[in-house]
């Protein structure tokens, strides 16, 4: 089950710039339902005195962030999994892009 995470009080910074995501067996880069290649990103997600490290996975390779840099997070869920004795929570966004500062009106 795929959960959708309200992303509107969390503030992204990149942690460490994206990375192709590869298959552990075969080593080959892993692609999407739609042949789209996967990257992952990590991201610190920052709340009211909290911090938390994700990596987030997230098709095509995403373009304009660099580490310590605000990110914006769109379309972003979370799915529980369970692998033998082993589980834990997958992130999936649809889009992560470099904050970009509104100019100030003069």
């Amino acid at each position: 089950m795929k959960l959708p995470v309200d992303t509107s009080a969390i503030a992204f910074l990149c942690a460490v710039e994206a990375e192709p995501v590869v298959d552990f067996e075969t080593k080959r880069p892993r692609a999407d339902e739609n042949g789209e290649p996967l990257y992952m990103v990590q991201l610190i997600a920052l709340t009211d005195g909290a911090a938390e490290i994700l990596a987030v996975k997230v098709a095509g390779m995403p373009s304009g962030i660099r580490q310590g840099h605000p990110v914006k997070v769109t379309g972003l869920v979370a799915q529980p999994w369970t692998m033998n004795d082993r589980s834990g929570v997958a992130f999936r966004a649809a889009r992560v892009e470099p904050v970009v500062a509104q100019a100030k009106a003069s």
